[in-house]
């Protein structure tokens, strides 16, 4: 059974194991001076969406229910706004419109995770 409960373990483990290479890719596309262009605006919001949603929903799984995920959800929010901010170091500029589809992202994200955690499990 996929949410069997020695199944939640796994998921925790591996949300914790791939959010630093996640965080690490993200950070790369952030911060490349030459990004691969995008063939339209939207393009680029949608990739925003997805990097945070996937960041938000990897840390969320490996943080759990059991402490405040709204510290987790401000986290990565936070992030990328960190990294829209440094992104005038590097010759490309911050836009308020890709911090707010990170911030979508990042709550989207959270949201589907906790939705997950939330699923009651048997007990064996």
């Amino acid at each position: 059974m996929l949410f069997h409960g020695k199944f939640l373990p796994w998921v925790r483990r591996a949300g914790l194991w791939l959010f630093v290479p996640a965080l690490a890719v993200v950070a790369w596309g952030e911060l490349t001076p030459h990004p691969p262009e995008v063939a339209t605006h939207f393009w680029d919001k949608s990739e925003h969406f997805t990097a945070y949603f996937g960041l938000a929903l990897l840390a969320t799984l490996a943080w759990g229910l059991r402490r405040s995920v709204v510290l987790v959800l401000l986290g990565v929010i936070l992030l990328g706004g960190s990294l829209e901010i440094l992104q005038s170091l590097t010759g490309r500029d911050a836009e308020w419109l890709d911090e707010l589809a990170n911030s979508l992202g990042a709550v989207t994200g959270t949201a589907l995770a906790c939705a997950y955690l939330a699923i009651p499990r048997r007990r064996d």
